[in-house]
């Protein structure tokens, strides 16, 4: 997998219900649910209860950060 096509599937998810589970180190993650609402050339923006917080598609490639779409 390369960066364009992480783009490319996360421009699949843009305004979509989406779950994200974030590695923040020593085998601790973080979960999210969310909606993926603007993409840049380098950060997705998603925003969660209100909140925005943005991932790098290289998050995606390295596996820190797991994008799926929502059952909901």
């Amino acid at each position: 997998m390369n960066i364009e096509k992480v783009k490319s599937e996360i421009k699949g998810l843009i305004n979509k219900s989406v779950l994200i589970k974030v590695n923040v180190g020593r085998n601790k993650y973080e979960h999210y649910e969310g909606e993926v609402k603007k993409m840049y050339p380098y950060l997705f923006t998603v925003e969660i209860n209100g909140l925005v917080k943005s991932f790098s598609y290289a998050d995606i490639l390295t596996k820190d950060v797991q994008i799926k779409l929502s059952n909901t």
